[in-house]
């Protein structure tokens, strides 16, 4: 199952190629562990975000699993219902929503429910199928529901892991590819054209969404303000008007650089059946993040704290904290970028004069060591 999506798999010489059948033959004769499958699974995870190293292919494919965490923990996919990733890279949405009901205590039932018929998901890329496929059995996912082919062209290309899929899911839970371009042919199935594949796949998963069915997902800030495009605003006033667009959250610049991408990234949590009447802002973007110290899941602690408060409860406003009415965000053109009213300013405050002085200063120090110099050099 795992290599039946590749044209090709390359040994080297005859004696690998017997070793590998033996090796096969070994796991088709043995008894497998649960521990040894956790083990394998946990250095497998280990070893993705080495795909977005370096600025390499992989990058595109791994979203930083934190970040996932936090939104399967927001979204909190419930026992009995469907969960769909539309571009599902190596399946870390997929794995953490399973790991996440797993935790619900299901019945023998429900277990065999959510090992084959719950987690649904599409990927265009070659090389990501096998490693997604590797991924979500060394998972405990028996059958991965993985369609592989382009998502908005409709063009497949192995479909039959994905035979029974049901039209619209429950949960959705995704991070689009930054700043792909998109030609007609993936367009033609759109109301609202545009070459941008993230307002497509924006469309793809509003169309895809079950009454009642909530999404999380990654976004690039740079569609929430965008409005001089026509697909832009009218994909967001489908969202607004289709969905409740009951969160954003801004997060810091810098939580994709492991994975090779510097975007400025947000948090979209909505849910479809009732239009917007207001959006809850949470800003995370004074956070520092660099490689060595990535977001983590104890970051967003606050966040799920006020997230657990009353949507009128006047504690949820605090620094971090705001709302937005959808009467403002319509009189600004459906633009709904996080600009946080709250927090602490600190702009430089310095005037003309102070700022002429401090150059005059540093400059009259620069003569000063020219001039000392000069004087040694005599």
């Amino acid at each position: 199952m795992i290599f039946s999506n590749k044209p090709q798999t390359i040994l080297e010489s005859e004696t690998n190629l017997l070793d590998a059948i033996d090796k096969v033959d070994a796991l088709t004769r043995a008894e497998i562990s649960d521990q040894h499958i956790f083990l394998v699974s946990q250095a497998f995870e280990g070893l993705l975000p080495r795909l977005g190293e370096k600025k390499n292919d992989g990058g595109q494919f791994f979203t930083p699993r934190e970040v996932i965490r936090a939104i399967v923990q927001a979204v909190n996919p419930q026992l009995g219902r469907t969960v769909y990733d539309p571009c599902c890279g190596t399946g870390g949405f997929l794995i953490e929503a399973y790991k996440h009901i797993f935790a619900q205590h299901p019945s023998p039932t429900q277990i065999e429910m959510l090992k084959t018929e719950t987690f649904w998901g599409r990927e265009y890329a070659n090389e990501a199928i096998p490693i997604t496929l590797a991924n979500m059995v060394l998972h405990d996912i028996d059958l991965p529901r993985i369609w592989h082919g382009n998502t908005l062209t409709g063009i497949t290309t192995e479909a039959s892991l994905f035979e029974g899929a049901p039209l619209q899911f429950d949960f959705i839970l995704t991070n689009p590819p930054f700043g792909s371009k998109e030609g007609k042919d993936a367009q033609a199935a759109f109301a609202y054209k545009t070459s941008k594949g993230q307002v497509l796949f924006l469309q793809h998963i509003i169309d895809s969404l079950a009454d009642g069915g909530t999404c999380g997902m990654v976004i690039d800030e740079g569609v929430l303000f965008h409005t001089k495009s026509a697909a832009y605003q009218q994909t967001k006033r489908k969202l607004l008007n289709e969905c409740n667009l009951w969160c954003i959250v801004s997060l810091p610049a810098g939580v994709f650089v492991n994975a090779g991408a510097g975007a400025k990234t947000d948090l979209f949590f909505f849910t479809k059946g009732q239009p917007t009447k207001r959006i809850w802002y949470y800003d995370l973007s004074d956070i520092k993040v660099t490689k060595k110290k990535p977001l983590t899941l104890k970051h967003f602690d606050d966040f799920f704290a006020r997230m657990a408060l009353d949507a009128d409860n006047p504690e949820k406003v605090s620094e971090r904290s705001w709302y937005e009415e959808i009467e403002t965000i319509q009189k600004k053109k459906y633009d709904v970028k996080a600009v946080n009213p709250n927090a602490p300013d600190k702009s430089d405050k310095r005037t003309p004069q102070e700022l002429i002085a401090i150059i005059k200063e540093a400059q009259q120090e620069i003569d000063d060591g020219l001039k000392a110099l000069k004087e040694l050099m005599q």
